[in-house]
């Protein structure tokens, strides 16, 4: 219609209708790299679906319909269901049917885990909340496979890329979802301190039948068909699955206190529960419930990297888009050699972040190889600090290329900034992270030093670099409490030193050489938009986001 006051101009059209993947040539080439090509073709498929105006409504939907906790029935039975708006079903859909829930188990092959990963940053860029009981499933594999009698019931339900939304009992179920119930009000990450006590009511120990009394501060995805949960026996604490429903029919006394009322990730259900005699079912040794469960925690700080360099990915293609449609001053916002500058950085740490994703899923590929296991077991807790702490500036630096229009909530960039934190939070913490670091190298001392050497190997010729890497090797020699205060410091700059290996290793050699001269120079800082490199800023941008 027309206006009497005004003509709309200079406002960019929304970004619909393109292929997230074909689109992306660091993921592309990265993919090719690190051994997942054989999958190329059906990303591919997967990245077009995911740019379509279709499929991108959804993720705005589920988050602007949360779901809604219901505790009671209209006549006053306790139902404890939490229901959602059809979008999220239609996005856990998706994720099943593509096996992001399985695919490195359900078909094993070299570069399975690196395929899986390059679908989930795929889906990242869509919606963040309908990965959380994803990865959990997903994590929850490994753990769930070392006891035969429970993964028999279970291995054809869990392999099941058909979505099951409904509420029943476990043996009625075509596909089941498992989700993480670990910390409490008291402990947080300090999970030691956990109070939840567990009686054996059938038998003792692995396998057997108990009886759980306590509560979760944060009961993930409550509405997952089981979780695996840390209780405490005579032995110390344990891990536990425990179903929502028990097998004779009745629903096992988990009661959902209420949701949580979360700053992001609002799509997805996250509550505090309590349990009256909840019966589990005993998973790993007794008394060895943290290391049992460990194992499922290294997958999923895995997937909090893949998912904020996913954000991270999304969050930059939005202000380039942005930029090359908006006008300011006289000319468009891409044309202007300061923001040319700032989308050229971006572009660079966007790209970082998707290879080191991809390397670190292609070390769970080799868990048994000397050195993909160091950074498996080394760098996965350092990217973790680090991708996702930087996923909130990122955010931010994008919001920002939007101005105004990037603060509100009709547009995408709020949404992304809302989300950005939560993979820094979940599964660890920035510190806790810096202390498994630690742990880490003093674990694996020999795996520590094949690292450097590898990153040493990457970084010849680069005087900058080779210093860096001379640096951490005199940190890891300092004295325990020192390493300690010091952890923040050393886990920068030794992801940084990965990034800048693996760019030069698989990065176009001149954007490469930009990365490294960009991040290892002092007077840059950590502020977007301060690379002494214009003349390669516009090869960056073309390669980041083709016209």
């Amino acid at each position: 219609m027309p206006w009497p006051t005004h003509t709309v101009t200079n406002q960019v059209p929304e970004l619909l209708d393109y292929n997230l993947f074909t689109t992306d040539a660091a993921l592309a080439d990265g993919l090719q790299q690190a051994g997942g090509g054989w999958h190329a073709e059906q990303l591919a498929r997967l990245g077009g679906e995911l740019g379509s105006a279709d499929i991108l409504q959804l993720g705005a939907l589920a988050n602007r319909h949360p779901p809604e906790l219901h505790t009671h029935d209209r006549v006053g039975n306790r139902i404890d269901s939490v229901e959602f708006h059809p979008s999220w079903h239609r996005l856990l859909g998706l994720l099943r049917r593509e096996g992001l829930h399985v695919l490195p188990f359900s078909s094993p092959r070299p570069g399975a885990q690196v395929a899986r990963a390059a679908g989930y940053f795929l889906h990242a860029q869509v919606e963040s909340g309908s990965l959380c009981p994803t990865t959990m499933t997903f994590a929850s594999i490994p753990v769930l496979a070392n006891e035969p009698a429970l993964f028999a019931r279970l291995r054809d339900k869990l392999f099941s890329l058909e979505h099951d939304p409904r509420d029943l009992p476990l043996s009625q179920k075509k596909s089941i979802l498992i989700g993480m119930g670990m910390t409490e009000k008291q402990g947080g990450s300090d999970v030691r301190s956990n109070a939840t006590a567990a009686v054996p009511v059938r038998g003792e120990g692995r396998g057997a039948e108990y009886a759980l009394t306590g509560h979760k501060w944060f009961f993930s995805a409550p509405m997952c068909d089981a979780h695996l949960v840390l209780a405490r026996t005579d032995r110390g604490l344990s891990c536990f699955f425990v179903p929502r429903w028990r097998d004779d029919g009745t629903k096992n006394s988990i009661l959902i206190q209420r949701l949580k009322d979360k700053l992001g990730n609002q799509s997805n259900s996250s509550s505090e529960v309590e349990f009256q005699e909840a019966l589990g079912v005993m998973v790993g040794e007794e008394g060895r419930g943290i290391p049992t469960i460990i194992e499922m925690a290294n997958f999923t700080r895995l997937d909090c990297v893949i998912g904020s360099a996913g954000l991270m990915r999304q969050a930059f293609v939005q202000a380039a888009h942005h930029a090359r449609h908006r006008s300011a001053f006289g000319r468009l916002l891409a044309g202007q050699p300061l923001m040319r500058n700032v989308l050229a950085d971006l572009a660079l740490e966007s790209e970082a972040a998707t290879l080191l994703m991809l390397k670190l899923a292609s070390a769970f590929d080799a868990p048994d190889e000397p050195l993909l296991r160091a950074w498996r077991r080394i760098v996965t807790p350092a990217a973790k600090f680090w991708i996702c702490k930087r996923a909130v500036a990122f955010a931010g630096e994008c919001m920002e290329v939007w101005g105004g229009n990037g603060y509100v909530e009709t547009g995408p960039m709020a949404r992304m900034y809302r989300e950005a934190p939560v993979n820094s939070i979940w599964e660890g913490s920035g510190n806790v992270m810096c202390l498994d670091v630690l742990r880490a190298l003093e674990r694996d001392p020999e795996g520590a030093l094949l690292l450097l050497a590898d990153l040493r190997e990457a970084a010849a010729g680069h005087p900058a670099l080779l210093a860096l890497l001379d640096g951490l090797r005199r940190d890891m020699q300092a004295a325990a409490e020192e390493r300690e205060a010091l952890a923040r410091r050393f886990v920068q700059r030794l992801v940084l030193a990965a990034q800048a290996a693996l760019m030069l290793r698989h990065a176009p050699r001149a954007i490469a050489e930009a990365f490294v001269a960009s991040r290892l120079d002092a007077d840059g800082g950590r502020v977007y938009g301060t690379m002494g490199t214009p003349a390669l800023q516009e090869r960056i941008l073309d390669r980041a986001w083709p016209r």
